[in-house]
């Protein structure tokens, strides 16, 4: 009986052995945690846009000069706004216990992209401050695409806002992404996002959309075709409408 006992024990440890040390395995361990990853990396960059929106008004005061909204202001309210939508402190994850909800991969990259955005708020802080002038083009987009520009050239992963009637040219959606977000505008809001593997499966690819609150309707709610402050044409957007997605593009590597 021992020595069965012990022959099956053996078979047991082999077959663990071989599903652990299975490339198929570990690639589906792996994507899973870089998708999890990707989907919380989008939203702290949805919360990001999310504080510039609120702080819109203050940050185009022509009446004041300070305006107190430092990289450490800012800091706090992503920390905030992505605790309510996550659950999860980005100031203590380095002491979260690591899970299936918070990946090893996601304590190393979550506290990276708020430095990358506390740099963006620090080099702002001379057109934040200007005193005199209203509109100062320092808005939720810019903010994106300079926090995304300053944490995909600090890190692996790469970070693009896009839609379907980019202001900016870069962020024109390629072909997969057009094709995401025509299907996701025809589909009532949700929490859903999109990934693929791409270049033959070394590469994981998430859209995750982003969609209309009340104060982006300021400029991109009605009357369509009206100008905004900015000078663009309003699209005639209402609240919970597709605005676009966060692409997050992260390489795959076994360990």
């Amino acid at each position: 009986m021992m020595k069965l006992w012990k022959t099956m024990m053996t078979g047991l440890v082999a077959i663990l052995a071989v599903l652990v040390m299975s490339p198929e395995w570990a690639r589906s361990v792996e994507r899973a945690e870089a998708e999890e990853t990707a989907r919380l990396l989008a939203k702290l960059f949805s919360a990001g846009r999310m504080v510039i929106d609120q702080n819109q008004a203050l940050i185009d005061d022509s009446h004041r000069g300070d305006k107190g909204f430092t990289p450490e202001v800012f800091e706090q309210q992503l920390i905030q706004e992505f605790r309510k939508q996550t659950g999860i402190d980005v100031s203590r994850i380095q002491n979260t216990p690591v899970s299936i909800t918070v990946p090893p991969l996601a304590r190393e990259l979550l506290p990276a992209f708020v430095v990358a955005s506390k740099e963006v708020i620090r080099d702002a802080q001379v057109v934040i401050n200007q005193r005199g002038i209203g509109y100062k083009n320092f808005i939720p987009a810019t903010y994106g695409s300079q926090a995304a520009a300053r944490f995909s050239k600090q890190s692996h992963v790469r970070l693009k806002q896009t839609t379907l009637q980019p202001r900016n040219p870069k962020n024109e959606p390629d072909e997969y992404e057009a094709s995401v977000l025509k299907w996701l505008s025809g589909r009532p809001r949700a929490e859903a996002y999109v990934s693929e593997l791409t270049e033959e499966g070394r590469t994981l690819r998430v859209v995750m959309p982003i969609y209309y609150v009340r104060d982006c309707l300021k400029c991109h709610g009605e009357p369509k075709g009206d100008l905004d402050i900015s000078g663009y044409p309003k699209e005639g957007a209402r609240e919970g409408d597709l605005a676009g997605a966060i692409t997050v593009t992260t390489p795959l590597n076994l360990r």
